[in-house]
């Protein structure tokens, strides 16, 4: 999730892409480069142990943009693939 985070911070649209899913995976991705995400706070986690296949992360990421401050909270599923975490989908958490 972190590392995530800072892809979509420094605008590293090639390892969001190879970060996530195959079954859930845009074609491509465009970052909004107006956004300057400035923090990330997990909120929750869910398995995602050396010994699971599938976690969740709770988060909320916070971001400044040209008309003020975004706040995106999210609950993201993520699956465990040859030894790598994928990101699936995201739901809002309740």
């Amino acid at each position: 999730m972190r590392s995530r985070y800072s892809a979509f911070a420094r605008g590293l649209a090639p390892y969001l892409l190879a970060s996530w899913h195959p079954s859930t995976r845009p074609d491509s991705l465009e970052i909004d480069e107006s956004l300057r995400w400035i923090r990330l706070l997990v909120e929750g986690v869910e398995a995602g142990g050396p010994f699971d296949a599938e976690g969740f992360v709770t988060f909320t990421a916070i971001a400044r943009t040209p008309e003020g401050r975004l706040e995106q909270r999210e609950r993201s599923r993520f699956v465990r693939e040859a030894g790598h975490w994928l990101y699936v989908d995201g739901v809002e958490p309740a």
